[in-house]
């Protein structure tokens, strides 16, 4: 077993977010190394699968900001790399017209001058068609937003750190972290030192925190990511410009309904329910709860006439939880060379770009170019478990 490299950081998980904080660190001529438990590329955490949603429709101004910057930085790395990360759709947001969620997405997106569209009963099958807009709900389009490629872009994110001289080692499970001025990390297959360390491991954060005494309040949960088939093909199209779409609440639903047009299967629609089931990362396909998808059939029976209301494709990710599902982006409370990003609660692949910028800066022990209040681990005080 080897010790003799001393890495500037090391980052343990090689998910989106990891994998940009690494290839951050090796922009600034860090030595980098990137752990990832998994043979790459893999299914087993949150960053696989081939779309996500990217928008700067949101609830709270900080990350409607945060986005702005965001943007820039994914199409920075499209011509850097001369690969398609991002195809513009809009996004679709619908509610009950006086609900305060709904609200607060459309004021947000007023408030911050994004370009969106409101619609009205009227004007809205014309804009829209295949899609019931259900009594007494509001609907407005970010125009802004659209989807991501995210098999590529985590490819391409990697193959970036590995051409700026970073190194990845996949299949090293991390059995160690020993805390000190020079963090020892010890893997399933070697040792290795690093002035800093920045755990960015998804489901198993908490796993990899035991190890320096910290447990967040995280929960992780499977969903099932479903894709539903169109009667007519081409009816909910990327190609024809149909959007993605989020339905805030609803009859059917307590927490977000989220859609993107048909892309990765040609003629399947992806749409999922924005919450699933307490598992266990290492066990996940013993989940087998299916409440989520009996919320979906009859959300889709009702307002999305051109599909079959039964899956035809259920695949699955995970998501992990904070209580309140906003990031956490912090330093350890005990050793300020130890950095984590967790707790994305199924809405972080979007800002991958950003916090890896962030967690770069805090590893390094630079100021933060965002106020970092709402991802702070204070913010959790009397629910964080320290040992120490």
């Amino acid at each position: 077993m080897s010790t003799e490299v001393e890495y500037d950081c090391i980052v343990i998980g090689a998910g989106v977010q990891g994998s940009f904080t690494a290839y951050q660190l090796a922009k600034k001529n860090k030595k980098t190394l990137l752990l990832e438990q998994f043979v790459l590329p893999h299914t087993r955490g949150s960053s696989h699968g081939q779309t996500r949603i990217i928008r700067k429709a949101y609830e709270q101004d900080f990350y409607t900001h945060m986005m702005e910057e965001c943007y820039e930085l994914w199409s920075q790395l499209e011509k850097e790399t001369g690969v398609k990360l991002y195809r513009q759709t809009g996004l679709l947001v619908m509610g009950p017209e006086n609900s305060e969620n709904y609200q607060l997405f459309k004021n947000t997106l007023q408030r911050n001058n994004v370009p969106m569209v409101i619609l009205n009963r009227e004007n809205f099958s014309q804009h829209i068609p295949n899609v019931n807009l259900a009594e007494g709900d509001g609907a407005v389009v970010d125009v802004t937003a659209g989807v991501l490629y995210a098999d590529r872009a985590l490819k391409t994110v990697q193959g970036q750190f590995q051409k700026l001289g970073g190194l990845i080692r996949d299949k090293e499970k991390v059995t160690e972290i020993r805390p000190g001025p020079v963090v020892t990390v010890s893997t399933s297959a070697a040792v290795y030192r690093a002035r800093s360390v920045v755990i960015t491991a998804g489901p198993w954060a908490n796993t990899l925190l035991a190890h320096t005494a910290l447990q967040l309040p995280l929960e992780v949960v499977k969903i099932n990511v479903c894709y539903w088939k169109e009667k007519a093909p081409g009816s909910y199209d990327v190609k024809r410009r149909f959007p993605c779409f989020l339905l805030t609440e609803g009859e059917e639903a307590q927490e977000h309904i989220y859609g993107l047009p048909s892309n990765e299967y040609p003629g399947l629609v992806k749409i999922c329910y924005h919450m699933g089931s307490k598992t266990d990362p290492d066990q996940r396909d013993q989940q087998t709860d299916r409440s989520d998808i009996d919320i979906l059939q009859r959300y889709v029976a009702r307002c999305l006439p051109g599909l079959v209301p039964e899956p035809a494709v259920v695949e699955s990710c995970m998501y992990t939880l904070t209580p309140d599902r906003h990031f956490v982006l912090d330093c350890h409370p005990n050793y300020n060379n130890i950095v984590f990003g967790a707790g994305f609660s199924g809405h972080g692949f979007k800002f991958g770009p950003i916090i890896g910028k962030l967690l770069c800066e805090l590893s390094l022990g630079e100021v933060p170019s965002y106020d970092l209040s709402p991802f702070r681990i204070r913010r959790f005080q009397a629910t964080t478990k320290s040992a120490l």
